[in-house]
């Protein structure tokens, strides 16, 4: 296990993206979303990304430095393409004017297509509870089919992700942010990499048997070598069997269909939609009786007698809360395997020795 403080891992994963074509403020905004992600806890959709990342933009699945085409604009409502520029790019350019217009309106809705990977949607949810809105978004992940629906063995869904965030006067946002199947595919790649194991019975396939082998989803590989998901035979599983897959329909739907990226397929080029709902709490509660309702009800939920093993009850947000402070005091942990390939990667587009030793001393 190697552990990099944070400010040194931003630094290095910065220096691995301008090296790799972007610009200096895109590579660190790309280094600093990914170190994010690690910080709360949410490794699948952290710096382990870097290779998978560099990979795409040399294959040409995304273009540096790209910024969003607004397709449809109203006052309440906006059709954003980002061009299959890095979704820690384009990702924030759509929330910003989500914000915007529902700080002007009281409630909007942008649909994002065709962006590159964006991310831990908790991040969107986060810089909207911020501004305080309220915001919902539903999430796919067209040509990256991965996820075998409810009753079935094949692949037919992305893990569509679902998020919704609610600000809190004072405190951190609920942050409910979750793949719609069992694990997101960024866990079976940590655990490819010598992470943490997959829950019990995560993937299934072809023969309906399931499993937490992430070669079943890969296929055969070397240890520091490519994942690529489309040599696997397998399938990760919905969660909550028919409730997570009808809600990953929702999200293929909403997310892929209504955005104009398209539900995902086979033969499709990778890309995130995203149509997100943005509402201002003080527009529909002039009374302002939600803030109020909001510290009743959560001291109601997390009073509940946690079962044993258990310290407490939290509310969704806390979890990532805590792991952030204790990883911004103590370091990122990265396992040997995810760091050797992050560490190849660099020295693939150039960063110097000197460079990647800064990361670790």
């Amino acid at each position: 296990m190697v552990t990099v403080q944070v400010g040194k891992l931003i630094d290095f994963v910065a220096d691995v993206f301008h090296h790799a074509g972007s610009s200096e403020a895109e590579a660190r905004r790309i280094a600093t979303y990914l170190t994010t992600a690690n910080l709360t806890g949410h490794d699948s959709h952290g710096v382990i990304r870097v290779p998978v990342y560099v990979r795409w933009k040399n294959m040409g699945a995304v273009v540096p430095d790209r910024t969003v085409e607004v397709v449809v604009d109203t006052p309440s409502l906006a059709v954003v393409d980002g061009r299959f520029g890095y979704g820690q790019t384009v990702g924030p350019e759509a929330v910003r004017i989500g914000i915007e217009k529902c700080k002007a309106a009281g409630l909007a809705a942008v649909a994002l297509r065709n962006a590159g990977h964006i991310g831990r949607i908790g991040d969107w949810a986060e810089m909207a509870a911020a501004q305080g809105l309220v915001s919902i978004h539903f999430v796919t992940a067209a040509g990256s089919v991965l996820v075998a629906p409810y009753g079935g063995v094949e692949r037919r869904l992305s893990t569509a992700p679902y998020c919704v965030g609610i600000p809190r006067v004072g405190q951190g946002p609920i942050v409910l942010d979750f793949a719609t199947s069992i694990v997101a595919e960024g866990k079976v790649l940590v655990a490819s990499r010598g992470g943490k194991t997959l829950p019990t019975g995560a993937l299934i396939g072809p023969d309906g048997v399931t499993s937490e082998d992430p070669t079943l989803l890969y296929g055969p590989y070397e240890p520091e070598g490519p994942r690529d998901h489309s040599q696997g035979k397998g399938a990760i599983r919905a969660f909550g069997e028919h409730k997570g897959s009808g809600l990953a329909l929702i999200c293929e739907l909403l997310g892929g269909a209504l955005t104009g990226t398209g539900a995902t397929g086979p033969d499709r080029r990778f890309a995130n939609g995203m149509f997100a709902i943005y509402v201002d709490p003080k527009r529909v509660d002039p009374d302002n009786f939600f803030d109020g309702e909001i510290a009743r009800y959560v001291a109601f939920f997390r009073s509940a007698r946690p079962v044993a093993g258990t310290d407490a009850v939290l509310i969704p947000g806390e979890p990532e809360a805590r792991m952030r402070a204790e990883r911004m005091k103590n370091g990122v942990p990265l396992p040997d395997e995810t760091w050797a390939a992050i560490v190849n990667t660099a020295r693939e587009v150039g960063v110097g020795e000197d460079g990647i030793a800064r990361a670790t001393t």
